[in-house]
């Protein structure tokens, strides 16, 4: 149901449904104390974790390995002011197992930058939170 300020919250599932079929998002870290957001292309994984692939050489690596971090994916039309945004909070890690780096260079996602020995980072999916926006009153 829709609440009267023109938005309603989506559940998980709707979430990760939104989520799954979008080929960006945004990292949201900390670079040396201060907020850093990055774009990425990424895939979820079968446990609803955001996976990325990524230099091994990345600022991002060293800065999110470990630690808890969001992650953010939307799409909006500002003709109709609608869209949806989804927001994943949860701690990240590089995946250092040789198995699973084996497995995700076949079916994990690409970088879209060119890369030789790429690394993959996973974002568990601790928290997930979004809402969608119906058109506004005025839209054009």
């Amino acid at each position: 149901m829709f609440q009267t300020d023109g938005y309603r919250v989506l559940d998980r599932q709707e979430c990760l449904r939104l989520l799954a079929r979008a080929p960006v998002g945004r990292v949201v870290y900390t670079r040396q104390a201060l907020p850093a957001v990055l774009p990425v292309n990424f895939r979820l994984d079968e446990s609803a974790c955001v996976l990325m692939c990524t230099s091994p050489a990345s600022d991002l690596v060293r800065a999110v390995d470990g630690v808890v971090v969001a992650f953010e994916a939307d799409e909006f039309d500002a003709a109709t002011r609608s869209g949806w945004s989804v927001v994943v909070t949860g701690p990240a890690s590089v995946v250092t197992d040789p198995a699973e780096h084996e497995r995700l260079s076949r079916t994990g996602p690409g970088s879209w930058m060119p890369l030789r020995d790429g690394v993959f980072v996973r974002i568990e999916s601790e928290m997930v939170t979004g809402r969608e926006l119906r058109g506004a009153p005025g839209a054009r």
